[in-house]
């Protein structure tokens, strides 16, 4: 089996304008490379709804990536538009993954409660929006990656079915 394509999408206007160094996005790939995926595409972009929007369905619909992960855009800033960007194209939720994510951070900090992470499928793409701090995302990104495996070989046809669920 060829390693799994995963793209990053960094949200952030400061990160995009160049004012700060983004963290989180290279965690996203030191993490996905320890895990054996290819990290096909990496970018930064503003916090705007359309242009995340078009990114996810660039790379869904091209079948770029089997796993696209976000970082940032998830709070309650008036500019934090991830979750419904990656609603807004996913023809399917998945509700599970952020909740998994949120329910765990919960023993590291009760602000984890205030994350709108979200997770949906487009095409044969899972995108999952991962927090904005590299910390969040380290935390998130190694207790859920093990997991997405299994969903990805479903959506991906490598497996055939969820029976005898380990793990």
């Amino acid at each position: 089996m060829a390693a799994r394509r995963v793209a990053v999408i960094v949200s952030s206007d400061s990160g995009y304008r160049g004012e700060r160094e983004d963290l989180s996005g290279p965690e996203i790939r030191r993490i996905a490379e320890e895990n054996g995926y290819q990290v096909v595409s990496s970018v930064i972009l503003p916090d705007d709804r359309e242009k995340l929007e078009e990114e996810m369905r660039r790379i869904a619909d091209g079948n770029l990536a089997d796993l696209i992960l976000t970082t940032g855009g998830t709070g309650f800033s008036p500019r934090d538009w991830t979750p419904e960007a990656t609603l807004a194209v996913s023809e399917r939720i998945v509700p599970g993954i952020p909740e998994a994510m949120r329910a765990y951070s919960m023993q590291f900090t009760r602000r984890s409660m205030l994350s709108r992470s979200a997770a949906g499928i487009r095409g044969r793409t899972l995108i999952v929006n991962l927090p904005g701090s590299p910390k969040a995302v380290r935390e998130c990104l190694e207790y859920i990656i093990g997991s997405l495996d299994h969903g990805l070989d479903i959506l991906t046809g490598e497996a055939s079915d969820c029976a005898g669920g380990q793990g």
